[in-house]
């Protein structure tokens, strides 16, 4: 009976908004909260779930540049045994216990196809149990290329903005591409 109670308080407590009080509506209903562990996830306090690793590099015909990032991304490859991993699903998603795997590189001869990065860059995805090893690796190793390094917790803005690190030179990125802010949620 007490559970009952209970169960129609909540109910009544969080069910009762309508389009026409959208801002009286608590912002962890409005923007995706998740209960993950007995509390209320939001993109304030998200659980990471994975990580990207994404190499810069300018490709303004300067081919010296280009075949050394693609260097760079054919060592990672062979030294994480990723000949065969290519990633089959959205860089949007964190994927939590998917193996890592590379990203399709795009073309640097061709424009850059949108998304957040200005130049051209090529991407990893990370396990959570391997990004202090394999990022280690790549920051060792980057030469005159500049490494992003963001987790995946399914808050694209604070994935890329807040919570990410560059080794080497910041780029500017463009935020107007990262739609999707749910924690744990893929686009």
């Amino acid at each position: 009976m007490l559970l009952l109670v209970v169960l129609l308080l909540i109910g009544g407590a969080t069910g009762h908004y309508t389009a026409h009080d959208w801002a009286a509506m608590p912002n962890s209903f409005k923007y995706g909260g998740l209960l993950q562990n007995g509390r209320l996830e939001t993109c304030e306090n998200a659980t990471i779930l994975s990580y990207h690793i994404h190499v810069l590099y300018w490709s303004n015909n300067n081919t010296e540049h280009i075949e050394s990032a693609f260097k760079l991304r054919d060592q990672f490859i062979e030294r994480y045994n990723l000949e065969d991993k290519v990633c089959d699903f959205s860089p949007g998603d964190p994927n939590p216990g998917h193996e890592m795997c590379a990203f399709r590189p795009e073309d640097p001869h061709q424009p850059i196809g949108g998304g957040p990065f200005l130049t051209h860059q090529y991407a990893f995805f990370v396990p959570i149990q391997q990004m202090t090893e394999a990022s280690s690796w790549i920051i060792q190793r980057r030469g005159e290329h500049d490494v992003f390094l963001h987790p995946n917790s399914g808050c694209s803005h604070n994935d890329h903005f807040l919570w990410s690190a560059f080794s080497g030179q910041a780029w500017q990125i463009d935020g107007s591409f990262l739609k999707c802010n749910y924690p744990g949620r893929k686009p």
